[in-house]
């Protein structure tokens, strides 16, 4: 077991991926690349972090976001090579006191957002 361990600190150090901590609750906003056919593109994701999961390579985080009236949550490997970068627009004033923060999905509107 301990081999295995090893072989995936290596993988996680060849990664090098930078990002600013975040934790559930933060409002963050993803750079994320797009490839269409020949063409390749940023799309800006903004929204809540409602749950990070996962340890080392494995790690990954959903974001949930409201768009004209219409929620979806998006889960990203935390080390995809697709994501250019994480800004943290917002911290949770309070920390949430859940790992995730499933409840959130049946408010609207404000209520959705953590104080």
């Amino acid at each position: 077991m301990d081999k295995l361990i090893m072989v995936e600190k290596e993988m996680l150090a060849s990664l090098k991926k930078e990002y600013p901590a975040f934790r559930q609750g933060d409002i963050v906003n993803v750079h994320y690349k797009i490839r269409e056919k020949d063409k390749e593109r940023i799309q800006h994701l903004e929204g809540i972090i409602i749950k990070i999961q996962g340890e080392m390579h494995r790690k990954s985080f959903t974001l949930r976001r409201i768009a004209y009236g219409e929620a979806y949550e998006i889960s990203f490997p935390y080390y995809s090579p697709n994501i250019d970068k994480i800004e943290v627009v917002k911290k949770s004033a309070s920390p949430a006191r859940r790992k995730k923060l499933y409840y959130l999905r049946k408010n609207l509107g404000k209520q959705a957002m953590l104080a």
